[in-house]
């Protein structure tokens, strides 16, 4: 079989195998020992050792091999145990590959072709396996059948895949399965007789990772709040581990995500996936959403984007003179292409700025080709597109439907928006230069009427600038200007060097493609503009109250016209994105953007960095930037493992660190040095972050070692960053005239400066190997560990019953993965920006059970009827849910709080919601009287003192009688109502029929067919909250019974599951 390239150093193989067949360029081999007729010992020793190894270590006996002429180094393509496999892997390198390796004059660019052929064989095979075995469901109807019978989840809980494996407890394996599903993973082992089953919702998981230990080089590690499992013997470890880490993370993002990560739709679909589709289908969906995510990242595309097609193909790049291998992405409203090694050939081609999409006629030189033709009347060759007609069909139909869109909407002159970012319909509002300065909006850059630098005698920095432009005028007519330019190594080096400030503003619009948003929505900024200024909110306070702390060294903001310009950029795209609104460290990068670009540029600039480059950074918890330091931190363990040795806790680095991510570095270099490090993320992205915090961290690790506290150690980078330069300010020493060196009399010791190019050189050269690829898979895993240390935390802050807010959670998770009738409305409703305490939701049928664990007195029989008044009473906006904070109130008064708050409770259950903060002001009637006495008679069933309580109970009902029949006698006297109180007026009539459809009053769960429950008019019995607590005080049974002291932790241990119990042992089985 074909194997992704794996380095082979052959000068220490050689003596394991025995080439078979070469020619120049690839190697046949063969494993002594197999095959051997004469039985030499060095076979024979080999042999012997493949056959004692584990199956994990055994070395398949045949293999085929890149070479490079010259190199010791070799590359594995391809393994087998049949000799006759091998030769039809090799027939075909030799027919398909053999003729055209020789035209290369470069031995890079060897290796890199047959690589990527490698690759795109692997990936066929993939396609035509999960093809064969779609077409033949019945292992997938084993398997499910098993899991259902297994562990008895419910029939809306759909299944993944399976792998074979072991689990380790401690230091014995369990063969078994493991089963992979929407919300679960389980495992199943019947070995000797000895069953071992178990569940682990993903919701629970809080970590996953893979290890080595002395029993195994290779473990999957599933960690949750009580314990620890480890998995080996996987058949696809990758594999494995990639879908474990992609599951824990939807089932985290769509339940605990309360820091604003916009959910994605189609994940949240998956489990509504109906039976009939197998679980090779959903393999699928999550393989898609991966590479979505993955080009997503790669290109900077808005996160509504859908990716429609993924094709491999070659594509004419005319800098090369060669077809350059690669994978054209098409999403719904752009064009990719990627070369196979990430990063030595990209095009991004918005499809608004597509004329047509041709194909063009095959030759054996040219197969399949189609032609991308473009505006700025540049055309893009594209060569070997398999399924090539279904493709440009589907691109043709997308372009046409946007073209018309386009002209519709612009003969309409109308501001509908076409991407799902949250575009807002505004007004048409063109520029009037009638209007005041606050609203006007600046057309030209800061930075051309303020600059910042100081005089340059010596025109320094305008030869620089004049050198430097000539450089990128060369790149633009070789590799082409605007959005769909070729983005090669070579651009990488000019933007290492420092953009010129007369190109700065094109070229960042033109990276982060914020170019087309800013043609796509003609005015749309004047109009946020218009709407937005004069409005008052807190986003708009916070605004006002940093505008001045931006960039205050810099003239452009000594000025109205500056901070004008930033408060309308600021305030526009709070009104724009309030669930984001305003966040710290924005009115920074704002200022930047302002000084190089236009305002309503740098409005788009903005926009695209928001929610484009760094999604989930702004908001309130910046869980994308806490995600990133997790990811920064293994990154240092992995790349710099000297500083992690001396370093164990990297949590104080990553605190320093964080405002690296959140400022762009902006915050902690010099100006002129942090608008280099934003040149590089413009076009790198946050790659370019990763790469330049480690090697700032490389640079100080002799420093850093030997700091004694995480106050030095800030110190010392605090102190590297100041002296950080750029050879092209006048006022830094790297651009002054050489000085006499220290220790000559009379002259100070020099300080020694580190030149912002050389410091962004450094991090591509020893750390640009570090793809996007890699960022996104660290973040996928990192994400768990993050939401689920951020729920604890609030957790913590928020409540003490940790218990409780548990099995609360509990029944929250069951009612979103399996509930009936209300599932979706639960899944409709729930909003992951809410604190945890309001997240968490629990409907009527789930209080009542809840309500039957935790109660502390039972009322029998008439225990339904109270709970569903219970939940009326604190389902306070009637939306059919009670949250966490809710119930915990509730408990709180149950058990912590004082006998005439529990007393409150009960007087309320009778009563409208409403009219709980008047209660005393508030009398019932005598038949909610009668009630209200029934439900503490209740109560007291099968308690010790049950006879003595009878009796109080009863002495107070008759004196509460008593003083409510008194009552009624003197209003009667002076009432002109007739003694059967058959007269009412009109007001208490109309007040009967508004109170007759509230839940609290119907009577139907307490089986009677009387009129409604109200509260009567002033001639009727009543009596008020402070009679009925100042009779009940009088007897002291019952002041005795509400005072007890009562433990709900003793309570909740009784009804919680074992640590080792999950969420599906508490469901019914079906």
């Amino acid at each position: 079989m074909w194997l992704n390239p794996e380095e082979v150093l052959l000068k220490n193989a050689l003596k394991l195998w025995v080439t078979e067949k070469s020619n120049d360029f690839f190697l046949l081999q063969r494993r002594r020992g197999h095959g051997d007729s004469g039985g030499k010992f060095t076979g024979l020793l080999v042999g012997a050792l493949d056959t004692v190894l584990d199956s994990n270590a055994r070395v398949t006996p045949f293999r085929i091999l890149l070479q490079v002429p010259g190199s010791q180094v070799s590359w594995a393509i391809a393994c087998g145990a049949a000799v006759e496999e091998m030769n039809r892997h090799w027939d075909w390198l030799v027919q398909n590959l053999l003729h055209s390796l020789s035209v290369f004059e470069n031995k890079e660019d060897v290796a890199s072709f047959v690589k990527g052929k490698v690759k795109g064989l692997i990936a066929e095979e993939v396609r035509g396996r999960q093809a064969a075995q779609e077409e033949d469901p019945e292992k997938f109807r084993g398997s499910l059948l098993k899991f259902e019978l297994r562990f008895g989840l419910p029939s809306s809980e759909k299944l993944v895949t399976t792998y074979s494996c072991c689990c380790w407890k401690g230091r014995v394996p369990r063969q078994g399965w493991l089963y992979l599903s929407i919300n679960h993973m389980a495992f199943y082992s019947f070995l000797l007789g000895k069953e071992v089953k178990f569940v682990i919702p993903w919701a629970e998981v809080t970590r996953l990772e893979r290890i080595s230990t002395g029993l195994m080089t290779d473990m999957v590690r599933v960690t949750t709040r009580q314990r620890q499992r480890d998995f080996s013997m996987f058949l696809s470890m990758d594999e494995a581990f990639r879908f474990m880490c992609q599951l824990a993370d939807i089932a985290l993002r769509r339940l605990l995500d309360s820091g604003g990560l916009e959910l994605d739709r189609e994940l949240q679909q998956t489990s509504n996936v109906t039976k009939r589709i197998s679980y090779y289908s959903l393999l699928r969906v999550l393989e898609q959403q991966a590479l979505r995510a993955y080009v997503l990242a790669l290109f900077r595309l808005p996160r509504g984007e859908r990716l429609q097609e993924a094709a491999l193909c070659s594509m004419w790049t005319p800098h090369a003179r060669c077809h350059t291998p690669g994978t054209l992405y098409t999403t719904d409203r752009y064009l990719g292409f990627s070369s196979r090694d990430e990063g030595r050939c990209s095009v991004l081609i918005p499809l608004s700025e597509v004329i047509s999409v041709e194909k063009a006629e095959s030759t054996s030189v040219l197969p399949s080709p189609v032609i991308i033709s473009v505006r700025s009347k540049k055309a893009f060759q594209l060569i070997e597109l398999q399924d090539r007609d279904s493709l440009v069909d589907s691109l043709t139909t997308r372009l046409r439907s946007l073209q018309w869109r386009h002209s519709t909407f612009r003969s309409r002159k109308s501001l509908v928006c076409y991407s799902t970012a949250p575009y807002k319909s505004v007004s048409n509002h063109t520029h009037n230069t009638s209007l005041p300065l606050r609203h006007t909006v600046n057309p030209d850059a800061l930075m051309a009427c303020y600059q910042h630098s100081e005089p340059d005698p010596n025109n320094c920095t305008s030869t620089m600038e004049q050198m430097k432009e000539r450089l990128w005028e060369e790149h633009f007519s070789e590799y082409g200007r605007g959005i769909h330019m070729f983005r090669t190594e070579k651009i990488q080096k000019l933007v290492a060097m420092g953009i010129p400030e007369s190109l700065r503003g094109e070229l960042w619009m033109t990276f982060s493609d914020a170019s087309s948003e800013l043609a796509s929505h003609p005015d749309y900024y004047t109009g946020l503009v218009a709407e937005s200024m004069g409005q008052s909110s807190l986003a708009t306070e916070e605004i006002e109250r940093d505008l001045h702390r931006s960039l205050p060294d810099h003239p452009a903001f000594q000025n109205v016209t500056g901070i004008a310009a930033l408060r309308r950029v600021l305030t526009a795209y709070a009104h724009r994105n309030p669930k984001i609104g305003y966040c710290q460290s924005m009115n920074i990068l704002a200022s930047v953007l302002l000084l190089y670009t236009k305002e309503e540029e740098a409005f788009w600039l903005l926009v695209t960095v928001c929610e484009r480059m760094l999604p989930d950074y702004f908001n309130r918890r910046v869980i994308g930037a806490q995600v990133d330091q997790s990811v920064f931190e293994e990154l240092i363990r992995e790349r710099l493992p000297e500083l992690a040795e001396h370093i164990p806790d990297l949590s104080p680095l990553s605190t320093i660190s964080l405002s690296w991510f959140l400022t762009l570095f902006l915050s902690v270099l010099p100006f002129r040095s942090a608008v280099c490090v934003v040149d590089c993320f413009f076009f790198h992205g946050t790659k370019a972050i990763f790469q330049l915090g480690l090697a700032v961290l490389e640079a100080n690790a002799a420093a850093l070692c030997s700091s004694a506290d995480d106050g030095q150690a800030l110190m010392v980078l605090t102190g590297f960053l100041d002296q950080v330069t750029d050879n092209d300010d006048p006022s830094s020493p790297a651009s002054q005239p050489p000085s006499s060196p220290s220790g000559e009399e009379g002259n100070p010791p020099v300080e020694q400066h580190t030149l912002i190019t050389d410091l962004i050189t450094d991090s591509y050269e020893k750390f640009g190997d570090l793809t996007v690829k890699q960022i996104e898979s660290l973040r996928c895993r990192h994400r768990i560990q993050v939401l689920q240390a951020h729920e604890d935390t609030t957790k913590e802050n928020a409540v003490g019953l940790n218990h409780i807010y548990d099995l609360f959670k509990t029944e929250h998770f069951i009612n979103l993965y399996w509930g009936e009738g209300s599932t979706t409305v639960a899944l409709q409703t729930h909003d992951p920006s809410r604190p945890y305490v309001d997240q968490y939701r629990v409907d009527r049928a789930q209080f009542k059970s809840l309500y039957v664990l935790l109660v502390p007195w039972l009322c029998g029989l008439h225990t339904d009827t109270v709970a569903h008044r219970t939940f009326t009473l604190l389902d306070q906006d009637r939306d059919s849910f009670i949250t966490f904070r809710e119930f915990a109130g509730w408990l709180d008064t149950l058990y912590c709080k004082e006998l005439n708050e529990k007393i409150r409770l009960l007087y309320c259950l009778h009563i409208p919601p409403g009219y709980c903060d008047i209660i005393d002001f508030c009398c019932i009637p005598q038949r909610e009287f009668i009630q209200f006495c029934k439900t503490l008679y209740s109560m007291f069933h099968g308690n010790p003192d049950e006879n003595e309580l009878f009796q109080a109970i009863a002495t107070v009902t008759s004196l509460v009688l008593q003083i409510g029949e008194v009552g009624h006698r003197s209003r009667c006297s002076g009432s002109e109502v007739s003694s059967d109180g058959g007269t009412e007026d009109e007001v208490e009539e109309n007040h009967r029929e508004g109170s007759r459809d509230h839940p609290v009053f119907s009577t139907k769960e307490e089986g009677g067919t009387g009129k409604s429950l109200g509260l009567e008019n002033q001639s009727e019995w009543t009596v008020s909250y402070a009679q009925i607590l100042a009779s009940l005080l009088t007897e002291q049974q019952l002041v005795n019974f509400f005072e007890k002291p009562m433990d709900l932790s003793a309570k909740v241990a009784q009804v919680m599951p074992p640590p080792c119990v999950s969420i599906s042992c508490l469901l019914p089985k079906n």
